[in-house]
């Protein structure tokens, strides 16, 4: 790539002598990739990446130290955030300012911080930017290339494919037909397809898709796959955190491990904008990025992933299990672990159903941010998930506004989660208010909410909807042990009257030998990304147990 046309790493730093030593690391690691600019103050900084977005060209990570004189590191990257939102964002700190760091955290969205000195570079400051810069490479790449997507913002067809395209890591490019009406025109021109026909898919190798269901682009893509072998070790139904660390554990430890997953690998925690309570996260991470990373550590160790596919029902006969998925094909394994999770709850007042996907959305939906930019957001519910959309949501929209039906956050969120919204200027939460009714032609215009005895339309162009959530077992029937609400039962719980061996079954276990349940979906669970992995993981160790007990 020619030097001009490369991405820049930015380095700030006051002192000369530093500011050359970091340049010289950040070329000897990363100068095939990056071209490396330097300055030696926070506005000079901000004025370099002023001419770079000028140029046309892309800003990848920004390195600044903490203190310099006139504008701290801080605040540079707070102001360098809201011009160069996507750039990864570093902070250099003396020990002395660590605790600077942590509180810029929240304030600057830092993505990293390190204590001088890092010496070897190669050791303590190469792999933490190379982390970094890779995220955004695969980021960069996802936007600006492959699959084309030419469709309206607000239709269905097109929203369910947007999301199905980003939440599976698929390169792709968002035409819409209204603000981008000359380039759809004439890709729609080049094509020999009419705008009767939308959405439309434009694949990389020229092949044209009007009006693609999410199955026939995934078959066209290749995402989707049929079984590699005819049996395995352990069948692992459902791509969410558990079903991942039940793939990448399995895998590692020899299993013959298959995972299936309806929609893309992540689940639902795939569509959290920023999981800040992870362990070894300490800026946090978003829930696509833990997703993609893995899925790739998954497919790395060996586990074979199957997407786009649903299990239908399941089938123990003798010593084998069968998973029989919805195109027809049968998975055959000796253990089987659900890891299925849950879907959001449906509103069922006025309009939502008509306007799903047209301005009404259930999860984060991150691929409509960028267009809620400068408008009004609802967000409905006081979950983590609704406040972490809330916080992601507020960087783009002019105005967000949480609709709680109880009388606080207090009670099903997050401190920190609550302490970050309470800091944000445009993020009004409203308690004891119900949105009772949805408003609007072709597209979301309004939302109808009670508060009190009293109702009052609420102008809005997108709302999205975290209030509650169910599981989706109902292909257990007659199988599988749940309780009242569809969870299923594990461990002493499961021991029903046609319990068949003379053990207990094992913490995890089903009432069914071998067929184990891991994360949300399991009955008792404590629904957090963390201890959905500890329960995937934990889920092969008595998977071996199981085998071994013949």
């Amino acid at each position: 790539m020619p030097e001009e046309r490369r991405p820049a790493i930015l380095a700030v730093d006051d002192e000369p002598a530093v500011l050359s030593a970091v340049a010289r690391d950040l070329r000897r690691a990363f100068g095939e990739r990056f071209r490396v600019l330097k300055a030696s103050s926070g506005q000079e900084a901000l004025d370099l990446i002023d001419e770079v977005r000028l140029r046309g060209d892309q800003i990848a990570l920004l390195v600044a130290d903490q203190r310099m004189p006139g504008m701290q590191g801080t605040e540079f990257l707070t102001r360098a955030r809201e011009v160069v939102p996507d750039a990864k964002r570093v902070l250099l700190t003396a020990y002395a300012d660590t605790k600077a760091a942590i509180d810029a955290v929240n304030v600057a969205r830092l993505d990293y911080y390190l204590t001088k000195p890092w010496h070897p570079p190669e050791d303590k400051f190469n792999p933490v930017l190379d982390d970094l810069l890779v995220t955004w490479e695969r980021r960069a790449e996802l936007e600006s290339h492959g699959v084309r997507l030419i469709g309206h913002r607000f239709s269905r067809e097109s929203h369910d494919l947007r999301d199905f395209l980003a939440r599976n890591r698929v390169p792709a490019q968002w035409i819409d037909v209204e603000t981008d009406a000359d380039r759809a025109r004439a890709l729609l021109q080049a094509s020999k397809v009419g705008d009767d026909r939308l959405p439309v898919a434009v694949l990389e190798d020229g092949t044209v898709l009007g009006q693609p269901s999410i199955a026939e682009l995934a078959t066209a893509l290749g995402v989707s796959s049929d079984p590699a072998q005819e049996h395995y070790d352990l069948i692992i139904v459902g791509g969410g955190p558990a079903g991942l660390a039940g793939a990448v554990y399995g895998a590692s430890e020899g299993l013959k491990t298959v995972m299936v997953e309806r929609e893309a690998p992540g689940g639902q925690a795939g569509q959290s904008s920023r999981i800040e309570n992870y362990l070894g996260f300490p800026t946090g991470v978003s829930g696509s990025d833990l997703a993609d990373r893995a899925t790739t550590q998954a497919t790395r160790l060996g586990a074979e992933i199957l997407s786009i596919q649903d299990a239908v029902s399941l089938k123990p006969d003798g010593s084998g299990r069968f998973v029989e998925l919805g195109n027809g094909a049968t998975l055959s394994g000796n253990c089987v672990l659900i890891a299925s999770g849950v879907s959001y709850r449906q509103m069922e007042a006025d309009g939502f159903s008509d306007l799903t996907g047209r301005g009404i959305y259930y999860g984060a939906a991150l691929t409509e941010a960028k267009s809620c930019e400068k408008q009004h957001v609802v967000v409905i519910g006081a979950g983590n998930s609704a406040g972490q959309a809330a916080v992601y949501f507020a960087e783009y929209a002019a105005m967000v506004t949480m609709l709680v039906r109880g009388p606080s956050l207090t009670a099903s969120m997050s401190q920190y989660l609550i302490e970050q919204i309470e800091q944000l200027e445009n993020v009004e939460v409203k308690t004891g208010a119900t949105a009772v009714a949805a408003k609007g032609d072709d597209h979301l215009e309004a939302l109808v909410v009670r508060h009190g005895e009293d109702e009052t339309e609420v102008e809005c162009s997108a709302c999205f909807v975290f209030i509650g959530a169910a599981p989706g077992t109902d292909w257990l029937d007659g199988t599988v042990a749940r309780d009242e609400k569809g969870f299923i039962l594990s461990g002493l719980d499961a021991r029903t009257d046609g319990w068949p061996l003379k053990r207990d079954p094992y913490p995890l276990e089903t009432s069914v030998p071998g067929v184990f349940v891991a994360g949300d979906v399991r009955a008792r669970s404590v629904k957090r990304v963390a201890g959905a992995v500890g329960e995937g993981s934990m889920s092969v160790s008595l998977v071996h147990q199981y085998l071994a007990d013949g």
